[in-house]
């Protein structure tokens, strides 16, 4: 192993953010390490996120106040909702960019931990 490949692969276990030398076989979104996700993908889950954080909390104000059961039921879903809304945009990110680069180098495992993942989301 060269040098370069073993400095490569030490900084994929160590989650040291690099450069790419795409002359590397290496699986770059394989769970071992993370992929770098843009900041505009970052912004978007994390507004999600936030809202449906929001949201909940609202819930619970909702459950302390005594507030009808049925209007909490009906914001509960509305936070299950928002929640699944931003696992397909997690989701399709990582089909896009993860997925088409695990194909491309037959990375089977990334395959296979992707349908592990969906199997507990779908849950």
């Amino acid at each position: 192993m060269s040098d370069h490949t073993h400095d490569h692969e030490y900084l994929h276990q160590h989650n040291i953010p690099h450069d790419h030398d795409h002359d590397l076989d290496h699986d770059h979104c394989h769970s071992g390490h993370g992929h770098i996700h843009s900041p505009e993908h970052i912004k978007r889950v994390s507004n999600r996120l936030a809202r449906a954080i929001g949201h909940l909390e609202s819930v619970k104000k909702m459950v302390e106040d005594g507030r009808d059961c049925s209007e909490v039921l009906i914001q509960l879903a509305a936070v299950k909702s928002a929640i699944n809304n931003t696992g397909k945009v997690i989701l399709k990110d990582h089909l896009e960019h993860c997925i088409v680069d695990a194909v491309e180098h037959h990375d089977h495992a990334a395959i296979e931990d992707l349908n592990k993942a969906i199997e507990q989301f779908m849950k």
